[in-house]
């Protein structure tokens, strides 16, 4: 029998770059945050349970905030993601900062026994990626077969300044064949659009360039082989401002044979707030989406 599949959002980002907790900045008409759209949108789908990884010094304001909008609606739980959470050895005496997506979500595996879909708390996926999602996790019995929601690069920029994002290369029957992340991507003068490629190297990119958003449906047997991925990161000694990107690991995993991600099309467009002059075109959005009768005018 298939279990019910759970939502976990991570939340514990400081949004540096946005200069504030963007993952609780009102963007709807009642204050309603992009997080309160994804929880709106998976319930939806089906899903039954909203996981939020967050930071432990946010938890009284964060849950007062999440109980007040769905207590009684859907069922929530808390997982915390500090330095030597999920850790095998000492943290860095000079470390400040956790490890990155991957070990954020290896932060909520207690909280987690069966399917599960992983998105970010600032990011707007719509609802047909949900659906999509839940589709698969309910349907594919394969334990080591997982799925992500792809988006065009050219619908995932800012234009406030440059973005990363994971790269992918999608083969036949929109299987992932690899990820990568690339930084500094934002076309320049000449209107090309270009970025960074992993080892530094300046790469021209394609503006329908299929791109990771961290938007992912994963079997329960996904959760063991990430703790195992990021062991073998710690034990390696990684660097004051390394992190363990949850892209990195599935592209090791299939690398490796151990795993396959289907590539799931979606019909709905992204936008996401990455920096501080994102936020009023985002809110745009929204008004546009609840006029457009997707949302209700209060979620």
């Amino acid at each position: 029998m298939t279990q019910d599949s759970t939502l976990v959002i991570l939340a514990a980002g400081m949004g540096s770059r946005f200069g504030g907790l963007k993952q609780v900045v009102p963007m709807g008409p009642n204050g309603e945050s992009i997080m309160d759209y994804s929880i709106h949108d998976a319930k939806h789908a089906g899903f039954k349970r909203v996981v939020f990884v967050i930071r432990e010094f946010m938890d009284p304001a964060f849950r007062e905030r999440i109980n007040a909008r769905w207590e009684g609606r859907i069922e929530t739980a808390y997982a915390f993601q500090e330095l030597d959470t999920e850790l095998t050895g000492t943290v860095p005496a000079d470390r400040e900062k956790p490890w990155g997506t991957g070990h954020a979500l290896l932060c909520a595996r207690a909280e987690l026994d069966g399917p599960f879909a992983v998105i970010n708390a600032d990011d707007y996926y719509g609802p047909h990626a949900f659906t999509q999602l839940n589709a698969f996790l309910q349907n594919d019995p394969l334990p080591n077969a997982h799925a992500m929601v792809g988006y065009c690069l050219s619908q995932t920029l800012s234009e406030a300044g440059t973005v990363c994002r994971g790269v992918c290369q999608v083969g036949g029957e929109s299987r992932l064949v690899s990820i990568a992340e690339h930084t500094d991507i934002g076309k320049q003068s000449d209107g090309v659009l270009r970025g960074l490629a992993p080892d530094g190297t300046p790469t021209e990119l394609h503006e329908q360039t299929c791109v990771s958003m961290n938007c992912w449906g994963f079997k329960p047997a996904f959760i063991s082989q990430l703790a195992a991925r990021f062991d073998a990161f710690f034990a390696a000694g990684p660097g004051l401002k390394q992190e363990f990107y949850l892209p990195a690991a599935v592209d090791d995993l299939m690398h490796c044979g151990e795993v396959t991600v289907q590539v799931l099309e979606t019909r709905d467009p992204w936008f996401g707030v990455t920096y501080k002059e994102d936020q009023a075109l985002a809110q745009a959005h929204i008004q546009a989406l609840i006029q457009q009768g997707v949302y209700p005018e209060r979620l």
